[in-house]
């Protein structure tokens, strides 16, 4: 069978936090995580992935292995686009969008070697002849992207996906109902005696086993994955993958699944990893008293992301401590361990300890940590995993 293969480029091979320990094909862009959004559009799964070398041996349920070899015929994307969920043809040899290559059907067999360091340009592997078909969708150009492109996103997934898994409209009798545009819950979701749903500006799904407990305020548009649960407050323009527990105040963020704020203090415009967990009353600035642009923290420097809102980015498996203030911009590394006063607006990944006495996180503590912190939610941290994380912690970056 025709399978696809993701591609991180050089560019998505900067996206940190989170490049150090997870393709970019498994990052959330909108509601799905890019390979689903793949997957979905040209109707055949994702076999494989092409990324930096210490991810050879990344593991999590669901994902493709890193692959070693491209078969004559495979579909190649580029992993920083984001196609719209619309089927479309997967006979062609070259999908664009925007007059830029998003994925080519190869014309040989090819080493995964021969794509390592990023640079290699998709539209030099495809076949000399063949249809050229144009997709629409998202390019994701920086990692600010994710979060500038979040609510256009989600306004065009959530009614598509709610069709393609037979998702019910919420009647007016079961949740106080404000705004035109519908709340779609799919069998097995829980919406409790007066959840307030908001979708004057976009629709709300709630996918199953996902719960909404009463007296909390979802704003579309809004996507709650898999066996989330969100309680209190009021949550806005978000995309919450599974098995998350989210409370408080939080607008126009992405939680990659499995993420745990369960007190309150508000997040604004940020982006959690994996097994992210935030102490009680931990709070994002997503706004500079200046109201001017938000610069951050990436490979190449201090960037000016011409945004006025951006919150924090926090890298799989990061942490925070009570009371923890995050300024806007902020980027916490993978496996950092933050406490005490405002951190700088970078926290190395690995890091443990507060401001001013940052050192890095033994691996073997981390792992026990993190084994500990997934069993909880009944996933086991296999070898694959120890070993990508172990790679990611001699890989790592300094701030």
């Amino acid at each position: 069978m025709t399978a696809i293969v993701l591609y991180d480029d050089d560019r998505a091979r900067k996206f940190e936090p989170f490049a150090l320990t997870r393709p970019c094909g498994e990052l959330r862009a909108g509601a799905l995580l890019i390979r689903e959004r793949w997957a979905r559009t040209l109707g055949m799964p994702a076999s494989g992935f092409v990324g930096a070398p210490h991810l050879a041996s990344f593991d999590e349920a669901g994902a493709p292995a890193a692959a070693s070899r491209i078969d004559r015929g495979a579909i190649v994307a580029n992993a920083r686009f984001a196609p719209a969920l619309a089927a479309t043809t997967s006979t062609a040899v070259r999908w664009t969008c925007g007059g830029r290559v998003a994925a080519v059907r190869v014309a040989r067999e090819i080493e995964a070697s021969a794509l390592r360091d990023g640079a290699a340009a998709l539209d030099e592997l495809a076949a000399a002849e063949g249809d050229t078909i144009e997709i629409a969708g998202w390019w994701l150009d920086e990692i600010w992207s994710f979060i500038e492109l979040l609510g256009t996103m989600l306004r065009d997934d959530i009614p598509r996906l709610a069709e393609a898994t037979g998702a019910r409209t919420l009647g007016s009798g079961e949740a106080i109902l404000i705004g035109d545009h519908p709340v779609y819950v799919e069998a097995g979701a829980t919406i409790e005696p007066q959840a307030c749903f908001d979708t004057t500006l976009g629709p709300v799904l709630v996918r199953t086993g996902g719960g909404v407990q009463s007296f909390t305020r979802v704003v579309g548009p809004c996507y709650i994955g898999e066996h989330s649960l969100i309680s209190s407050d009021r949550v806005s323009g978000c995309s919450i993958g599974p098995e998350c527990r989210v409370h408080g105040e939080i607008s126009v963020s992405i939680f990659l699944g499995y993420g745990n704020k369960g007190h309150d203090g508000f997040v604004g415009h940020s982006y959690f990893g994996r097994w992210t967990n935030l102490g009680a009353e931990t709070v994002t600035s997503n706004l500079k008293n200046t109201y001017g642009n938000v610069s951050l923290w990436t490979p190449d420097g201090m960037r000016d992301t011409k945004l006025q809102f951006l919150g924090t980015f926090f890298g799989d498996h990061a942490k925070t401590g009570i009371n923890v203030p995050l300024t806007t911009g902020t980027v916490l590394g993978a496996g950092a361990n933050v406490m005490g006063a405002m951190p700088p607006k970078v926290v190395a990944p690995f890091s443990w300890g507060q401001p001013g006495s940052f050192e890095t996180y033994r691996l073997d503590k981390f792992l026990d940590v993190a084994a500990r912190v997934m069993a909880r939610r009944s996933v086991t941290l296999s070898e694959g995993s120890r070993q990508q994380l172990a790679a990611a912690h001699a890989a790592r970056w300094k701030a």
